[in-house]
């Protein structure tokens, strides 16, 4: 997918202010005497325990000479000492010593102080939209330069770690889900203020019936925004069937499992209440979403063309039978 040239001079600027305003600029970085490859040495020692250099420059993205060069000045200053390996005597483990551990303490509460005063100029939906904002991104930056499908595989599994998912109303739903609905929908498929204003009130009157044992609800949380959505709905349609609803999730949360997680967690409660059936609609041309309906027993069994949503599409409907039904 290509950016527009607008926004990428937008981010490029802006990367270029965090640059200078994080310190990247000078010397030495986080009130240390070292360099910022050697604070980010000291940084992932610290997050892997121990590491051999030839690690280190995979993590560092630099070549294994400055990472020789860098980890000999950080062990004559005392911050590292290294060790045999236990499967390779040729090889050296590095790990912190303790004054290391005194040096990256005092970088991580330097680096603490630099966030917490940003954050506090931001009101909270901001500080979680640059929270989620700019893992996605440096996720993003890794997997082109990893260039592989395995480095981008690694990059949204690693994206969607943080994330969780809760069941029952979390207050901002309503509007969170339509909002991710209505970008999503009007960016790819041109729907517009119907569409949106229909999946508000769907969800404004469900959400007065999420008392009933045959309603719930479920959100994935990321640094306390949601990211993505699914609901049944055990009422609306009669005959002993769920209605699955309002399946979404935020553009920088697709192809790390949570999607799947989301259908996973609602397939199992229309188990555990018994309902004959689950039926879901959408309309031709979701793939990604087709593929991982059918991977979890769904079927097509109904099209045709249509105007529930506002436009003109195929509607399709998919059932899933209960389980040993």
């Amino acid at each position: 997918m290509t950016a527009d040239p607008p926004l990428v001079n937008d981010i490029r600027s802006a990367s270029r202010t965090m640059v200078r305003e994080l310190g990247f600029m000078a010397n030495t970085l986080a009130a240390t005497p070292y360099s910022a490859s050697a604070v980010h040495a000291l940084l992932e020692i610290d997050a892997h325990g121990t590491v051999t250099a030839a690690q280190l420059a995979d993590f560092l993205g630099l070549d294994k000479s400055s990472v020789s060069r860098m980890v000999a000045k950080l062990i004559a200053n005392g911050e590292l000492q290294e060790q045999p390996c236990t499967d390779d005597a040729r090889a050296k483990q590095l790990q912190l010593s303790a004054q290391g551990q005194r040096t990256v303490a005092g970088i991580h509460a330097y680096g603490q102080m630099q966030v917490r005063s940003a954050l506090a100029q931001l009101n909270p939906s901001l500080q979680q939209a640059v929270a989620q904002g700019l893992t996605a991104y440096a996720q993003a930056l890794q997997a082109h330069r990893l260039g592989s499908a395995a480095g981008q595989a690694s990059s949204a599994s690693a994206a969607t770690h943080s994330i969780q998912i809760h069941s029952g109303y979390r207050a901002g739903a309503i509007g969170r889900i339509a909002e991710m609905h209505a970008v999503f929908y009007a960016r790819h498929w041109g729907f517009g203020a119907f569409f949106e204003s229909k999946v508000a009130s769907g969800l404004a009157e469900f959400s007065g019936r999420l008392g009933e044992p045959c309603n719930q609800i479920w959100t994935a949380v990321q640094n306390e925004r949601i990211v993505g959505s699914v609901a049944i709905d055990g009422q609306d349609l009669g005959n002993n069937q769920a209605h699955l609803r309002w399946f979404i999730l935020d553009d920088g949360c697709r192809g790390g499992g949570v999607g799947r997680q989301l259908l996973t967690q609602a397939l199992a409660f229309c188990d555990q209440r018994g309902f004959a059936s689950t039926e879901l609609w959408t309309f031709q041309g979701l793939d990604a979403a087709r593929r991982l309906y059918e991977s979890l027993g769904f079927v097509l069994v109904h099209e045709e063309a249509g105007q529930q949503w506002g436009s003109t599409v195929v509607e399709q409907q998919f059932s899933r039978r209960l389980h040993g039904a």
